[in-house]
């Protein structure tokens, strides 16, 4: 039975600052489009970095909250947001709009891999994992979107997202199930989820939408 020692606490860490810095920088990016203060570009930045991860945890009764047991993730994202504020401006953003999609990508992998491992390991049925996962992966940058008086993208802009990470999600579980090591499910999840997001964006694949 896969266990979180199975791949260590060392390697789901360094998923998390991976995905954290990733989603960190969307926020601060939506901020600084919208002309926030300096404290709303770092609220908005904590909320797309730790909001998924936070839901997760509330809905798996887990505590501390994972970012109360490492503290040096909530010193990197201040760090990331006073950094971007001081050297980042207007002729910067659309460049970095649009190299931000990729990391966002892996960020979108890594944070679902996690979220479904947490929820597996914590005895949930399947389902409840892959959407554990899912969480983990989208509401971080819906939380963004609806401080920043948007609708989310993840809803909107009808590119496959959470559909990615629904994807990587069963393909993390079925792989847990038949007994492969804890780390080859992350990596396979990651890869799918990620490479489904980097597909979409590349070849633009949109969702059709409800036709009323």
């Amino acid at each position: 039975m896969n266990t979180i020692q199975s791949w260590g606490e060392t390697l789901r860490l360094l998923v998390e600052l991976a995905g954290t810095a990733a989603f960190a920088l969307s926020g601060v990016l939506e901020g600084a489009r919208k002309r926030l203060d300096a404290v709303g570009v770092c609220v908005v930045g904590f909320l797309a970095a730790f909001g998924g991860g936070t839901l997760r945890d509330l809905l798996l009764d887990q505590r501390p909250f994972f970012w109360v047991r490492h503290v040096e993730m909530l010193w990197g994202v201040l760090g990331l947001c006073v950094l971007a504020m001081m050297f980042m401006r207007h002729r910067h953003f659309e460049p970095t709009e649009k190299a931000i999609q990729w990391p966002d990508a892996l960020g979108l992998g890594l944070f679902t891999a996690v979220g479904v491992h947490l929820a597996l390991d914590s005895q949930m049925p399947a389902l409840v994992a892959v959407l554990m996962g899912l969480i983990t992966g989208v509401f971080g940058g819906v939380l963004r979107d609806i401080v920043c008086n948007e609708i989310p993208s993840a809803f909107s802009d009808h590119r496959p997202y959470a559909v990615c990470a629904f994807a990587g999600g069963w393909a993390f579980v079925a792989l847990w199930h038949t007994g492969a090591p804890g780390w080859l499910a992350l990596m396979v999840c990651v890869c799918i989820t990620a490479g489904l997001r980097a597909l979409a964006l590349w070849r633009n694949w949109e969702l059709p939408a409800w036709r009323v």
